[in-house]
């Protein structure tokens, strides 16, 4: 038996966008275990800080341990300092966690995607957390997961500087559209949060409903 044929994985699409007055993340709902839906529910989108979320892509419990760690030391960082560190600080946090993770021996790969979108003092920022560790600063747009190159299709076609948080929903939700209609890993529903200078906020969640009636 090939134990990653069993691994809970997220065939996915994730993305972001950075705008002038904000910076807009989105994911869909469909979580793989190889050629199963395992859930339809699941959620991609994680609240880190009042300015700051990331999205998720890769070996779930991975992704969702070290999204507990990052939340920890955000927290602890606060409480030692006395205020919320920069965008900055936290995606070197995340990517150190996930340079270590993946290094690790296990029998169960844990690989990790994120993506970071928030707010401090220095502006509105956008952060790609590869699954090797790196990080890459973006000035425009992002994508990751299995349905990320039918959305950058969108995005690249779509996509231009200083369009606004109202805009740049919009835009996600075509680039999610187009992977979702394209790629199976992707599906069951979406959800889409924007983080301006009023701090995060959920702007769109949607199931999308498969069932048959007679």
């Amino acid at each position: 038996m090939d134990i990653k044929k069993n691994v809970l994985k997220t065939g996915t699409t994730t993305l972001g966008l950075l705008c002038k007055d904000g910076v807009v993340l989105a994911a869909d709902r469909r979580a793989t275990m190889g050629n199963i839906i395992a859930d339809k529910k699941a959620q991609k989108i994680h609240q880190i800080s009042d300015n700051v979320a990331m999205t998720i892509a890769g070996t779930v419990s991975d992704a969702q341990l070290l999204i507990k760690l990052i939340k920890s030391e955000v927290r602890l960082k606060k409480i030692r300092t006395g205020k919320d560190p920069i965008v900055k600080e936290i995606s070197n946090l995340s990517s150190r966690l996930v340079y270590n993770n993946i290094r690790q021996m296990s029998m169960i790969p844990g690989v990790t995607h994120f993506l970071m979108g928030g707010k401090d003092i220095h502006g509105f920022q956008l952060y790609d957390i590869f699954v090797d560790g790196s990080i890459t600063e973006c000035e425009d747009y992002v994508a990751s997961g299995s349905g990320s190159i039918t959305a950058y299709g969108v995005l690249e076609t779509l996509y231009t500087k200083g369009l606004s948080v109202e805009e740049g929903v919009k835009l996600a939700l075509k680039a999610l559209n187009a992977a979702l209609q394209r790629d199976s890993a992707s599906g069951s529903g979406y959800d889409i949060i924007s983080v301006t200078d009023e701090g995060f906020k959920k702007v769109i969640g949607e199931q999308i409903n498969t069932n048959i009636t007679a």
